[in-house]
């Protein structure tokens, strides 16, 4: 698999997500604690070097997965977690976006994590902040930058104009937007993040939210995946790393055989047809 810079460290493009660990929801215990804890040492076996958690997956049910799995941390690991948000006691997603808010994020990731600095950490955007608001925002993670509780700043659910206004402010190590094959409504972000060399982290690379048969179900994802001797999960995958040099996924599962076939995406090359089909530049010789 090949690399990216995440902040300081060049990380393998297909990494992975520690959300569905947690029950349904990312809410409760896991399914199957023993295949939470094999999946987790199976990726780094694989050579996932970069995972992305957050102590609001359970909550704390990933990260207790995560340090349990594999504490203490191989060197090559960069952890990256994210605030913003937090849980009710049904697991409904609440707001938690003051400085003060974002400073306990922080601090219950480290605990939760057994670190004493992350790699990164995603300011987690949930609706279109005021710029004062996001001012705040941005300079309680750059406090916490410059007291070392994290290496670099990024952003999740941001749009072009909030991510400018960011890059104004402080360096930003990577950002987390939904895209995929049939939503590409990032495509700006994405396209700011590969001129300034910033990490761009898909979430629901196959659909998720939008529904995955828009995506798996694709008819030329279907053909090309029957072609390639491939499934159309993977043809997925390998979409959004052909997109743009700078794309690391994080694909989440609980399922030892779904890791296998994730990783597997990062060394399915698509052919100048399945390019074509698929509106992707051809490879060039």
């Amino acid at each position: 698999m090949n690399t990216f810079p995440l902040g300081k460290r060049k990380v393998h493009r297909v990494g992975f997500g520690a959300m569905q660990l947690p029950g349904r929801g990312a809410f409760g215990p896991p399914r199957d604690r023993a295949e939470a804890l094999a999946v987790v040492r199976r990726a780094v076996d694989l050579g996932v070097d970069h995972i992305d958690t957050a102590q609001y997956y359970g909550p704390d049910v990933s990260n207790e997965i995560l340090r349990s799995a594999l504490y203490p941390y191989p060197s090559q690991l960069v952890l990256v977690s994210k605030v913003g948000a937090k849980r009710d006691d049904k697991g409904g997603w609440l707001p938690a976006q003051t400085p003060e808010e974002l400073r306990a994020g922080v601090l219950d990731n480290l605990r939760s994590l057994g670190v004493e600095r992350l790699h990164a950490v995603n300011l987690r955007i949930h609706s279109k902040s005021a710029p004062e608001v996001l001012a705040e925002q941005l300079d309680a993670m750059v406090a916490m930058r410059d007291e070392g509780l994290i290496a670099g700043i990024g952003m999740s659910n941001v749009d072009e104009e909030q991510l400018r206004q960011a890059l104004e402010r402080t360096e930003i190590v990577c950002v987390q937007n939904p895209f995929n094959l049939v939503d590409q409504q990032s495509r700006p972000v994405l396209d700011l993040c590969l001129r300034r060399g910033i990490a761009f982290v898909p979430f629901f690379p196959l659909g998720a939210a939008f529904g995955r048969e828009r995506v798996l179900g694709h008819p030329q994802v279907k053909a090309i995946a029957a072609r390639l001797d491939a499934t159309p999960a993977q043809v997925a995958l390998a979409w959004v790393l052909a997109v743009a040099p700078n794309t690391l996924l994080i694909p989440g599962t609980a399922s030892l055989e779904h890791l296998e076939e994730n990783v597997a995406a990062g060394r399915l090359a698509l052919d100048d047809e399945a390019r074509a089909a698929l509106a992707l530049p051809a490879v060039r010789a």
